[in-house]
Protein backbone atom coordinates (compact mmCIF):
# COMPACT_ATOMS: atom_id res chain seq x y z
CA UNK A 1 0.00 0.00 0.00
CA UNK A 2 1.27 3.58 -1.08
CA UNK A 3 1.00 5.78 1.77
CA UNK A 4 1.12 9.84 1.53
CA UNK A 5 0.45 13.05 2.79
CA UNK A 6 -1.79 15.00 1.41
CA UNK A 7 -2.96 18.94 2.13
CA UNK A 8 -6.02 19.36 0.09
CA UNK A 9 -9.13 19.85 1.97
CA UNK A 10 -11.55 16.87 3.29
CA UNK A 11 -14.83 18.48 2.48
CA UNK A 12 -13.32 18.32 -1.51
CA UNK A 13 -10.92 15.60 -1.54
CA UNK A 14 -11.83 12.82 -3.67
CA UNK A 15 -11.65 10.01 -2.31
CA UNK A 16 -13.36 6.66 -1.93
CA UNK A 17 -13.25 6.68 2.01
CA UNK A 18 -12.57 9.87 4.51
CA UNK A 19 -11.88 8.70 7.54
CA UNK A 20 -11.73 10.53 10.81
CA UNK A 21 -12.55 10.10 14.49
CA UNK A 22 -14.51 11.33 17.17
CA UNK A 23 -14.04 11.31 21.22
CA UNK A 24 -16.67 9.90 23.97
CA UNK A 25 -18.23 12.99 25.56
CA UNK A 26 -20.87 15.25 26.23
CA UNK A 27 -20.83 16.38 22.39
CA UNK A 28 -18.24 14.05 20.01
CA UNK A 29 -18.99 16.63 17.64
CA UNK A 30 -16.69 19.35 18.99
CA UNK A 31 -15.16 22.08 17.33
CA UNK A 32 -12.78 19.96 15.41
CA UNK A 33 -15.71 18.13 13.79
CA UNK A 34 -17.32 20.98 13.05
CA UNK A 35 -16.40 21.90 9.45
CA UNK A 36 -17.58 18.64 8.75
CA UNK A 37 -20.91 18.94 10.63
CA UNK A 38 -21.40 22.06 8.94
CA UNK A 39 -20.49 20.89 5.44
CA UNK A 40 -23.13 18.00 6.27
CA UNK A 41 -25.78 20.52 6.92
CA UNK A 42 -25.71 19.30 10.48
CA UNK A 43 -26.35 15.61 10.22
CA UNK A 44 -23.50 14.17 12.47
CA UNK A 45 -24.80 16.47 15.57
CA UNK A 46 -28.09 14.55 14.17
CA UNK A 47 -26.28 10.88 14.78
CA UNK A 48 -25.46 11.83 18.29
CA UNK A 49 -28.92 12.59 19.51
CA UNK A 50 -30.33 9.26 18.11
CA UNK A 51 -26.85 7.48 19.96
CA UNK A 52 -25.34 6.69 16.94
CA UNK A 53 -22.49 8.50 17.16
CA UNK A 54 -21.24 7.90 20.32
CA UNK A 55 -17.36 8.10 20.07
CA UNK A 56 -17.15 5.10 21.97
CA UNK A 57 -13.93 3.24 21.67
CA UNK A 58 -13.91 1.74 18.03
CA UNK A 59 -17.25 2.61 16.98
CA UNK A 60 -18.05 2.93 13.41
CA UNK A 61 -20.13 5.26 11.62
CA UNK A 62 -20.32 4.91 7.90
CA UNK A 63 -22.12 7.53 5.89
CA UNK A 64 -22.62 6.49 2.23
CA UNK A 65 -22.17 9.42 -0.81
CA UNK A 66 -22.68 11.92 2.19
CA UNK A 67 -23.77 15.23 0.89
CA UNK A 68 -21.44 18.39 0.94
CA UNK A 69 -18.45 16.17 0.88
CA UNK A 70 -16.52 14.90 -2.06
CA UNK A 71 -15.71 11.79 -0.60
CA UNK A 72 -17.77 8.65 -1.63
CA UNK A 73 -17.68 7.65 2.57
CA UNK A 74 -17.23 9.25 5.34
CA UNK A 75 -16.19 6.78 7.71
CA UNK A 76 -16.29 8.28 12.04
CA UNK A 77 -14.13 6.08 14.47
CA UNK A 78 -14.39 6.01 17.92
CA UNK A 79 -12.08 7.12 19.97
CA UNK A 80 -12.96 6.76 23.25
CA UNK A 81 -12.16 8.51 26.21
CA UNK A 82 -10.00 11.83 25.34
CA UNK A 83 -7.74 11.69 28.72
CA UNK A 84 -6.99 7.97 27.94
CA UNK A 85 -6.28 8.18 23.97
CA UNK A 86 -2.58 7.90 23.95
CA UNK A 87 0.17 6.42 20.78
CA UNK A 88 -1.21 2.66 21.21
CA UNK A 89 -5.08 3.93 20.36
CA UNK A 90 -3.71 6.19 17.82
CA UNK A 91 -2.34 3.31 15.65
CA UNK A 92 -5.07 0.75 16.65
CA UNK A 93 -8.22 3.33 15.48
CA UNK A 94 -6.32 4.15 12.37
CA UNK A 95 -5.73 -0.17 11.75
CA UNK A 96 -9.03 -0.74 12.52
CA UNK A 97 -10.27 1.76 10.31
CA UNK A 98 -8.33 -0.04 7.22
CA UNK A 99 -9.40 -3.27 8.27
CA UNK A 100 -13.26 -2.11 8.09
CA UNK A 101 -12.69 -0.73 5.11
CA UNK A 102 -10.86 -3.30 3.28
CA UNK A 103 -13.70 -5.59 3.84
CA UNK A 104 -15.93 -3.46 2.31
CA UNK A 105 -13.32 -3.44 -0.87
CA UNK A 106 -12.28 0.27 -0.51
CA UNK A 107 -8.47 0.92 -2.58
CA UNK A 108 -8.37 4.39 -1.44
CA UNK A 109 -8.90 5.96 1.57
CA UNK A 110 -8.25 9.18 3.40
CA UNK A 111 -6.99 9.74 7.21
CA UNK A 112 -8.39 13.29 8.21
CA UNK A 113 -6.02 14.21 11.68
CA UNK A 114 -7.97 16.29 14.11
CA UNK A 115 -6.82 18.31 17.00
CA UNK A 116 -5.22 18.14 19.47
CA UNK A 117 -3.42 15.27 17.24
CA UNK A 118 -1.78 17.07 14.16
CA UNK A 119 1.56 16.59 14.89
CA UNK A 120 4.51 14.75 13.81
CA UNK A 121 4.15 11.82 15.98
CA UNK A 122 0.55 11.29 14.89
CA UNK A 123 1.48 11.43 11.32
CA UNK A 124 4.02 8.46 12.24
CA UNK A 125 1.29 6.56 14.47
CA UNK A 126 -1.39 6.87 11.88
CA UNK A 127 0.58 6.12 8.81
CA UNK A 128 2.29 2.81 11.52
CA UNK A 129 -1.13 1.72 12.35
CA UNK A 130 -2.59 2.08 8.72
CA UNK A 131 0.38 -0.28 7.18
CA UNK A 132 0.42 -2.84 10.18
CA UNK A 133 -3.51 -3.18 9.62
CA UNK A 134 -2.80 -4.43 5.22
CA UNK A 135 -1.25 -7.95 6.53
CA UNK A 136 -3.64 -11.06 6.29
CA UNK A 137 -2.93 -14.83 7.30
CA UNK A 138 -3.94 -15.48 3.51
CA UNK A 139 -0.95 -16.11 1.74
CA UNK A 140 -1.60 -19.93 1.21
CA UNK A 141 -5.72 -19.74 0.71
CA UNK A 142 -6.51 -20.60 -3.16
CA UNK A 143 -8.91 -17.91 -2.86
CA UNK A 144 -8.09 -14.67 -1.04
CA UNK A 145 -10.74 -12.29 0.86
CA UNK A 146 -9.69 -8.64 -0.02
CA UNK A 147 -7.01 -9.69 -3.11
CA UNK A 148 -6.00 -5.98 -3.81
CA UNK A 149 -6.48 -4.45 -0.31
CA UNK A 150 -6.07 -0.62 0.25
CA UNK A 151 -4.16 0.49 -2.87
CA UNK A 152 -4.06 4.03 -1.19
CA UNK A 153 -4.02 5.51 1.67
CA UNK A 154 -3.78 9.77 2.36
CA UNK A 155 -3.04 11.83 5.69
CA UNK A 156 -4.86 14.81 6.10
CA UNK A 157 -4.47 17.55 8.28
CA UNK A 158 -0.65 16.85 9.30
CA UNK A 159 1.33 19.65 11.17
CA UNK A 160 5.50 20.49 10.32
CA UNK A 161 7.89 17.91 9.78
CA UNK A 162 5.09 15.38 8.87
CA UNK A 163 7.21 13.77 5.76
CA UNK A 164 9.89 12.66 7.99
CA UNK A 165 7.80 11.12 10.71
CA UNK A 166 6.07 9.20 7.81
CA UNK A 167 9.18 7.95 6.41
CA UNK A 168 10.31 7.25 9.85
CA UNK A 169 6.66 5.23 10.08
CA UNK A 170 6.76 3.46 6.56
CA UNK A 171 10.28 1.92 7.17
CA UNK A 172 9.33 0.56 10.57
CA UNK A 173 5.91 -0.16 10.05
CA UNK A 174 7.27 -2.59 6.83
CA UNK A 175 10.16 -3.73 8.96
CA UNK A 176 7.33 -4.90 11.71
CA UNK A 177 5.13 -6.35 8.65
CA UNK A 178 8.49 -7.95 7.21
CA UNK A 179 8.83 -9.96 10.94
CA UNK A 180 5.27 -11.04 10.53
CA UNK A 181 5.29 -12.36 7.26
CA UNK A 182 8.66 -14.66 8.17
CA UNK A 183 6.98 -15.44 11.57
CA UNK A 184 3.46 -16.63 10.13
CA UNK A 185 5.56 -19.05 7.62
CA UNK A 186 4.71 -22.77 8.61
CA UNK A 187 7.80 -24.91 10.16
CA UNK A 188 7.82 -26.71 6.96
CA UNK A 189 8.20 -23.42 4.70
CA UNK A 190 10.53 -21.97 7.36
CA UNK A 191 13.51 -24.77 8.47
CA UNK A 192 16.81 -22.58 10.20
CA UNK A 193 18.14 -23.00 6.66
CA UNK A 194 15.60 -21.29 5.09
CA UNK A 195 15.20 -18.74 7.82
CA UNK A 196 19.04 -17.90 7.48
CA UNK A 197 18.44 -17.94 3.51
CA UNK A 198 15.65 -14.60 3.83
CA UNK A 199 18.01 -12.82 6.29
CA UNK A 200 20.84 -13.02 3.86
CA UNK A 201 18.68 -11.52 1.34
CA UNK A 202 17.35 -9.13 3.57
CA UNK A 203 20.49 -8.33 4.67
CA UNK A 204 21.93 -7.64 1.40
CA UNK A 205 19.33 -5.38 0.17
CA UNK A 206 19.86 -3.30 2.82
CA UNK A 207 23.06 -2.90 2.65
CA UNK A 208 24.07 -4.89 6.02
CA UNK A 209 27.10 -7.20 6.74
CA UNK A 210 25.86 -10.94 6.81
CA UNK A 211 27.54 -14.07 8.24
CA UNK A 212 25.76 -17.23 8.58
CA UNK A 213 27.05 -19.92 10.31
CA UNK A 214 26.57 -23.63 9.40
CA UNK A 215 26.29 -26.74 11.53
CA UNK A 216 30.51 -27.03 10.72
CA UNK A 217 31.21 -23.99 12.15
CA UNK A 218 28.85 -24.08 15.04
CA UNK A 219 30.41 -26.88 16.40
CA UNK A 220 34.08 -25.87 15.16
CA UNK A 221 32.56 -22.99 17.57
CA UNK A 222 32.03 -25.45 20.26
CA UNK A 223 28.31 -23.64 20.62
CA UNK A 224 27.17 -26.55 22.69
CA UNK A 225 23.54 -25.19 23.25
CA UNK A 226 22.87 -25.40 20.14
CA UNK A 227 24.02 -28.51 18.79
CA UNK A 228 22.50 -30.02 21.58
CA UNK A 229 18.68 -28.64 20.44
CA UNK A 230 19.46 -29.64 17.09
CA UNK A 231 20.51 -32.96 17.50
CA UNK A 232 17.02 -34.41 17.51
CA UNK A 233 15.92 -32.67 14.21
CA UNK A 234 17.21 -33.81 10.69
CA UNK A 235 17.15 -30.18 9.70
CA UNK A 236 20.70 -28.71 10.77
CA UNK A 237 21.36 -25.14 12.72
CA UNK A 238 22.33 -21.95 11.98
CA UNK A 239 23.28 -18.99 13.43
CA UNK A 240 23.01 -15.71 11.56
CA UNK A 241 24.94 -12.47 12.39
CA UNK A 242 23.63 -9.46 10.76
CA UNK A 243 26.11 -6.06 11.46
CA UNK A 244 25.20 -2.32 10.95
CA UNK A 245 28.23 -0.63 10.57
CA UNK A 246 27.01 3.36 11.19
CA UNK A 247 28.62 6.11 8.48
CA UNK A 248 29.14 7.84 11.11
CA UNK A 249 29.69 6.23 15.09
CA UNK A 250 28.55 8.71 17.48
CA UNK A 251 31.53 8.83 20.07
CA UNK A 252 31.45 7.08 23.44
CA UNK A 253 28.37 4.99 21.89
CA UNK A 254 28.07 1.53 22.76
CA UNK A 255 27.93 -1.44 20.75
CA UNK A 256 24.73 -3.14 20.61
CA UNK A 257 24.30 -6.52 20.37
CA UNK A 258 20.68 -8.29 19.46
CA UNK A 259 20.18 -11.74 20.30
CA UNK A 260 16.86 -13.50 19.32
CA UNK A 261 15.76 -17.12 19.75
CA UNK A 262 14.94 -18.24 16.14
CA UNK A 263 13.63 -22.28 17.33
CA UNK A 264 11.60 -22.62 14.03
CA UNK A 265 9.34 -25.53 15.30
CA UNK A 266 9.24 -26.52 19.13
CA UNK A 267 8.04 -30.14 19.74
CA UNK A 268 9.89 -30.23 23.44
CA UNK A 269 12.02 -32.78 22.04
CA UNK A 270 12.35 -35.74 24.75
CA UNK A 271 10.11 -33.68 27.06
CA UNK A 272 7.11 -33.72 24.08
CA UNK A 273 4.57 -30.75 24.46
CA UNK A 274 0.79 -31.87 24.47
CA UNK A 275 -0.45 -31.89 20.73
CA UNK A 276 -3.10 -29.77 21.27
CA UNK A 277 -2.07 -26.31 20.05
CA UNK A 278 1.83 -27.64 19.41
CA UNK A 279 1.37 -26.22 15.72
CA UNK A 280 1.43 -22.61 17.01
CA UNK A 281 4.86 -24.07 17.70
CA UNK A 282 6.39 -21.94 14.52
CA UNK A 283 6.36 -19.32 16.41
CA UNK A 284 9.06 -20.21 18.96
CA UNK A 285 11.29 -17.94 16.64
CA UNK A 286 9.66 -14.80 17.21
CA UNK A 287 12.29 -13.30 19.61
CA UNK A 288 14.65 -14.08 16.52
CA UNK A 289 12.84 -12.34 13.42
CA UNK A 290 12.26 -9.40 15.74
CA UNK A 291 15.73 -8.96 15.83
CA UNK A 292 15.94 -9.33 12.38
CA UNK A 293 12.91 -6.93 11.51
CA UNK A 294 14.81 -4.44 14.11
CA UNK A 295 18.50 -4.77 12.50
CA UNK A 296 15.96 -4.12 8.42
CA UNK A 297 14.92 -0.80 10.08
CA UNK A 298 18.02 0.38 11.36
CA UNK A 299 20.12 -0.35 8.03
CA UNK A 300 17.34 2.21 6.74
CA UNK A 301 17.08 5.17 9.38
CA UNK A 302 21.20 5.27 10.42
CA UNK A 303 21.43 5.69 13.82
CA UNK A 304 24.83 6.60 15.07
CA UNK A 305 25.40 3.20 16.64
CA UNK A 306 27.31 0.00 15.64
CA UNK A 307 24.89 -3.02 16.23
CA UNK A 308 24.97 -6.59 15.31
CA UNK A 309 22.36 -9.18 15.56
CA UNK A 310 23.12 -12.93 16.98
CA UNK A 311 19.68 -15.29 15.81
CA UNK A 312 21.03 -18.81 16.79
CA UNK A 313 18.30 -20.88 15.16
CA UNK A 314 17.40 -24.80 15.15
CA UNK A 315 14.62 -27.22 15.64
CA UNK A 316 13.41 -29.05 19.10
CA UNK A 317 12.75 -32.67 17.81
CA UNK A 318 12.17 -35.99 19.37
CA UNK A 319 14.61 -38.08 17.15
CA UNK A 320 16.82 -40.55 18.03
CA UNK A 321 20.09 -38.54 18.55
CA UNK A 322 18.14 -35.71 20.56
CA UNK A 323 19.20 -34.65 23.82
CA UNK A 324 18.15 -36.34 27.10
CA UNK A 325 17.17 -35.20 30.62
CA UNK A 326 19.84 -35.19 32.98
CA UNK A 327 22.49 -34.66 29.11
CA UNK A 328 25.24 -31.98 29.86
CA UNK A 329 25.70 -29.75 27.73
CA UNK A 330 29.35 -27.62 27.19
CA UNK A 331 27.92 -23.94 26.24
CA UNK A 332 30.21 -21.51 24.09
CA UNK A 333 31.53 -19.63 27.30
CA UNK A 334 32.97 -23.17 29.05
CA UNK A 335 29.93 -23.13 31.23
CA UNK A 336 28.54 -26.76 31.92
CA UNK A 337 24.34 -27.44 31.84
CA UNK A 338 22.62 -30.33 33.43
CA UNK A 339 19.61 -30.94 30.97
CA UNK A 340 16.46 -31.18 33.15
CA UNK A 341 13.84 -30.58 30.69
CA UNK A 342 14.18 -30.51 27.08
CA UNK A 343 11.21 -28.44 26.57
CA UNK A 344 13.60 -25.78 28.20
CA UNK A 345 15.57 -25.09 24.56
CA UNK A 346 15.35 -21.50 24.42
CA UNK A 347 17.93 -20.89 26.95
CA UNK A 348 19.67 -22.86 25.67
CA UNK A 349 20.68 -21.28 22.19
CA UNK A 350 20.27 -17.99 23.78
CA UNK A 351 23.07 -18.50 26.18
CA UNK A 352 25.61 -19.69 23.27
CA UNK A 353 23.74 -16.02 21.20
CA UNK A 354 24.79 -13.61 23.84
CA UNK A 355 28.00 -15.44 24.69
CA UNK A 356 28.92 -15.16 20.68
CA UNK A 357 27.86 -11.28 20.80
CA UNK A 358 30.32 -10.54 23.86
CA UNK A 359 32.98 -12.34 21.55
CA UNK A 360 31.91 -9.86 18.70
CA UNK A 361 32.75 -6.60 20.73
CA UNK A 362 29.48 -6.23 21.66
CA UNK A 363 28.86 -4.12 25.01
CA UNK A 364 25.29 -3.56 25.61
CA UNK A 365 22.89 -6.81 25.18
CA UNK A 366 19.12 -7.22 24.67
CA UNK A 367 17.55 -10.61 23.73
CA UNK A 368 14.41 -11.13 23.31
CA UNK A 369 12.43 -14.93 23.48
CA UNK A 370 8.96 -16.85 23.26
CA UNK A 371 11.22 -18.59 26.33
CA UNK A 372 8.56 -19.36 29.43
CA UNK A 373 4.86 -19.94 29.87
CA UNK A 374 5.24 -18.65 33.17
CA UNK A 375 5.65 -15.18 31.59
CA UNK A 376 2.43 -15.55 30.30
CA UNK A 377 0.68 -16.85 33.85
CA UNK A 378 2.55 -13.61 34.97
CA UNK A 379 1.42 -10.90 32.43
CA UNK A 380 -0.90 -12.79 30.16
CA UNK A 381 -0.76 -11.52 26.99
CA UNK A 382 -0.72 -7.86 27.57
CA UNK A 383 2.92 -6.94 28.86
CA UNK A 384 6.18 -8.19 27.67
CA UNK A 385 8.36 -9.32 30.57
CA UNK A 386 11.46 -7.36 30.65
CA UNK A 387 14.28 -8.25 32.95
CA UNK A 388 17.91 -6.30 33.07
CA UNK A 389 21.11 -6.48 35.04
CA UNK A 390 21.43 -3.02 35.07
CA UNK A 391 19.22 -0.62 36.82
CA UNK A 392 19.46 2.56 34.72
CA UNK A 393 19.63 0.79 30.99
CA UNK A 394 16.52 -1.14 32.00
CA UNK A 395 14.70 2.08 33.22
CA UNK A 396 15.73 4.25 29.86
CA UNK A 397 14.41 0.94 27.88
CA UNK A 398 10.94 0.49 29.87
CA UNK A 399 11.01 4.42 29.05
CA UNK A 400 11.16 4.27 25.40
CA UNK A 401 8.53 1.42 25.57
CA UNK A 402 6.17 3.81 27.15
CA UNK A 403 6.91 6.36 24.59
CA UNK A 404 6.58 4.04 21.33
CA UNK A 405 3.04 2.60 22.79
CA UNK A 406 4.11 -0.79 23.88
CA UNK A 407 2.82 -2.30 26.85
CA UNK A 408 6.37 -4.06 28.75
CA UNK A 409 6.41 -4.80 32.83
CA UNK A 410 9.51 -4.57 34.61
CA UNK A 411 9.93 -8.17 36.25
CA UNK A 412 12.30 -9.51 39.26
CA UNK A 413 15.81 -11.06 38.69
CA UNK A 414 17.41 -11.07 42.19
CA UNK A 415 20.24 -13.49 42.74
CA UNK A 416 17.71 -16.41 44.42
CA UNK A 417 16.39 -16.76 41.13
CA UNK A 418 19.45 -17.59 39.83
CA UNK A 419 20.83 -19.64 42.78
CA UNK A 420 17.55 -21.63 42.23
CA UNK A 421 19.86 -22.69 38.48
CA UNK A 422 22.47 -24.10 40.28
CA UNK A 423 22.40 -27.82 39.38
CA UNK A 424 24.66 -30.73 41.95
CA UNK A 425 26.83 -31.62 38.52
CA UNK A 426 27.31 -28.96 36.31
CA UNK A 427 27.37 -25.44 36.38
CA UNK A 428 23.69 -24.66 35.99
CA UNK A 429 20.70 -26.58 35.28
CA UNK A 430 18.17 -25.27 32.75
CA UNK A 431 15.07 -25.70 34.59
CA UNK A 432 14.40 -24.37 38.79
CA UNK A 433 14.90 -27.20 41.35
CA UNK A 434 12.02 -24.68 42.76
CA UNK A 435 8.40 -23.97 42.82
CA UNK A 436 7.17 -21.59 40.63
CA UNK A 437 8.75 -18.05 39.06
CA UNK A 438 10.18 -19.70 35.64
CA UNK A 439 10.44 -16.34 33.86
CA UNK A 440 12.69 -15.11 36.51
CA UNK A 441 14.30 -18.50 37.07
CA UNK A 442 14.99 -18.30 33.36
CA UNK A 443 16.44 -14.81 32.98
CA UNK A 444 18.17 -15.80 36.13
CA UNK A 445 20.00 -18.60 34.36
CA UNK A 446 21.01 -16.57 31.42
CA UNK A 447 22.22 -13.69 33.16
CA UNK A 448 25.09 -16.41 33.99
CA UNK A 449 26.23 -15.57 30.16
CA UNK A 450 26.31 -11.95 30.03
CA UNK A 451 29.20 -11.22 32.06
CA UNK A 452 29.20 -7.12 33.61
CA UNK A 453 27.85 -5.66 30.27
CA UNK A 454 24.52 -4.06 30.58
CA UNK A 455 21.92 -6.72 29.23
CA UNK A 456 18.04 -6.67 29.12
CA UNK A 457 16.38 -10.07 28.41
CA UNK A 458 12.58 -9.79 26.76
CA UNK A 459 10.14 -12.65 27.04
CA UNK A 460 7.60 -12.13 24.46
CA UNK A 461 6.21 -15.55 24.79
CA UNK A 462 2.53 -13.85 25.79
CA UNK A 463 2.73 -10.61 23.46
CA UNK A 464 4.88 -11.97 20.09
CA UNK A 465 1.63 -13.45 18.75
CA UNK A 466 -2.50 -12.93 18.64
CA UNK A 467 -4.37 -16.30 18.89
CA UNK A 468 -7.36 -14.03 17.36
CA UNK A 469 -7.90 -11.02 15.19
CA UNK A 470 -8.02 -8.24 16.52
CA UNK A 471 -10.03 -5.03 14.62
CA UNK A 472 -6.81 -3.38 14.05
CA UNK A 473 -4.78 -6.44 13.21
CA UNK A 474 -4.95 -9.70 11.55
CA UNK A 475 -4.45 -12.85 13.95
CA UNK A 476 -0.42 -14.49 14.13
CA UNK A 477 2.89 -12.92 14.56
CA UNK A 478 2.49 -9.61 16.29
CA UNK A 479 5.98 -7.85 16.01
CA UNK A 480 6.46 -6.93 19.46
CA UNK A 481 9.15 -5.18 20.49
CA UNK A 482 10.58 -3.58 16.85
CA UNK A 483 9.35 0.16 17.75
CA UNK A 484 11.11 -0.03 21.21
CA UNK A 485 13.91 -1.74 19.84
CA UNK A 486 14.48 0.31 17.02
CA UNK A 487 13.81 3.67 18.99
CA UNK A 488 16.24 2.84 22.33
CA UNK A 489 18.81 1.90 19.43
CA UNK A 490 18.78 5.86 18.83
CA UNK A 491 18.90 6.93 22.17
CA UNK A 492 22.16 5.08 22.67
Amino acid sequence: MKIQLETASPLTLDTEALVTFAFEKDDPVDAALAELDRALAGRLKELVVSHELTGKKLDMVLLHYPAGLAAKRLLIVGAGKPEKFSATEMRRLAGAALRYLKGRSVKRLAFLLREPWQHAEAVQLAAEGLLLATVDLDKYKSEKKDHDGVEQALILGAGPDAQAALDRAVVIAESENWERDVANEPSNRLTPTMLAARAREMALESGLAVDILDEKQIEEMKMGGVLGVARGSAEPPRVIVLTYNPPQVKPGSPVVGLVGKAITFDTGGISIKPSKGMEKMKYDMCGGATMLAVMRAIARLKPSVKVVAVVPSSENMPGGRAVKPGDVLVSLSGKTIEVLNTDAEGRLVLADGLAYARRLGCTHLIDAATLTGAVVVALSTINVGVFGSNEAFTASFLETARAAGEKMWHMPLDDDYRDMMKSQIADLQNISSGDGGGASTAAGFLREFVGEEPWIHLDIAGTAWLDDAKPWMAKGASAVAVRTLVDFIFKQ
